[in-house]
């Protein structure tokens, strides 16, 4: 089986990997638009991966649906809590590839933790407009199953630092997290605020962790752009089945190199949202779920 797939349309490259359905690599013109990673080693950071049946965390890895706890295993353990769904350590298996397009399929669960059965599918094409994709997920079960997802690449506006990219995106609010855990304390207003990027600013210093929400979708689609004052740039737009959007400036303690990309997470939930029940998707037996998302060049 191959480990990796490229596609090319359009002056874009894409390098997307087996394992977690990754995005490896994304370029146009030769110019990176993500953050890539090493062919064949392990993913740094859960760059470029498929984020599911759950987007972000669960608090202490623990959550009850219908009834019934569950607890899954804690994969972050300075926060004691499950990371990222169960998705991203499977290696994916194509079920069509061409020059442009590739669909990569894998089954989640039954497992510890969460007793029931998706059938994910990812489905990448490249075009002159940039890379689409779309995952969609079918309950195999006989019984409902809880789901969230998100993709989460770094994207890369161009080569000066982090702090001089110029960001934009209509998000009204944001989740106010514990600073600790990163846990859910409540939505709060943008306006005012460091995180208020409704108007083209540059980052600076700001460092962000946060899921916004009260997105602005124009036409059924939201956008962000993510602009070098070298005069490239990366743009991301995704459909409203995500109507929450992680922001993360990837800030590393030192020697590891910090603020190398920007994490730009399109969610249809928010973070413990197998606790707290917002937006959670509630799968019922046979149904199915598809979110959709783009990045493109400035």
């Amino acid at each position: 089986m191959s480990t990796e797939f490229t596609l090319s349309a359009g002056g874009y490259t894409a390098v997307v990997a087996a394992r977690a359905a990754a995005l490896r690599v994304l370029r146009f013109e030769g110019r990176d638009l993500v953050v890539p990673f090493p062919e064949g080693g392990p993913i740094p950071d859960y760059r470029g991966v498929i984020a599911a049946p759950w987007p972000n965390r669960i608090a202490d890895g623990t959550y009850s649906f219908d009834g019934a706890q569950h607890h899954v295993a804690i994969n972050e353990p300075e926060r004691a809590t499950a990371l990222h769904g169960l998705a991203f350590p499977l290696d994916w298996a194509a079920k069509e590839s061409d020059a442009g397009s590739l669909t990569l399929t894998c089954t989640v669960g039954p497992t510890a933790g969460y007793p029931f059965v998706l059938e994910l599918s990812a489905r990448f094409s490249l075009d002159d407009a940039g890379l689409h994709t779309s995952v969609t997920a079918r309950n195999a079960a006989d019984v409902a199953a809880p789901y969230g997802v998100c993709p989460h690449p770094y994207l890369v506006a161009g080569t000066s630092p982090l702090n001089e990219w110029v960001l934009e995106f209509a998000a009204d609010s944001f989740l106010e997290v514990t600073p600790d855990r990163l846990l859910p304390v409540g939505v709060v207003g943008v306006e005012g605020h460091e995180f208020d990027f409704r108007s083209a600013r540059a980052i600076g210093s700001t460092e962000i962790d946060h899921a916004f929400t009260g997105i602005a979708f124009d036409g059924g689609l939201a956008r962000l752009s993510l602009r070098d004052p070298a005069g490239t740039g990366v743009g991301m737009s995704w459909d409203e089945s995500c109507p929450w959007l992680q922001i993360h400036t990837a800030d590393k303690p030192a020697p590891v190199p910090s603020r190398i990309g920007l994490a730009v997470e399109p969610m249809t939930c928010p973070p413990d949202a197998f606790n707290s029940g917002t937006d959670l998707i509630r799968l019922e037996p046979g149904a199915e779920h598809t979110a959709s998302w783009s990045i493109y060049a400035l």
